[in-house]
């Protein structure tokens, strides 16, 4: 959706909480291709892969609150 696209845009620009949760969200997937490219990953490696992912989806959801809640305000304007 163009609309959300901007909004994101506009609150990485404006907003420190959702810049850094982006950047928070962006080092996870860093993180991730890291492990995806090990060639035998250990018991740790996978554990870790799975708390990032769970990580990255409770930021996600934040981030997604964030937008929410600053269309919410534009609207009420």
């Amino acid at each position: 959706m163009p609309q959300t696209d901007a909004l994101r845009e506009e609150l990485l620009r404006t907003d420190d909480e959702f810049r850094r949760l982006h950047d928070e969200h962006q080092a996870a997937e860093k993180r991730l291709e890291e492990l995806y490219h090990l060639s035998l990953p250990s018991q740790d490696d996978e554990i870790e892969e799975k708390k990032i992912k769970l990580h990255k989806l409770v930021l996600k959801d934040r981030m997604e609150q964030v937008v929410r809640e600053h269309r919410e305000s534009l609207v009420a304007v």
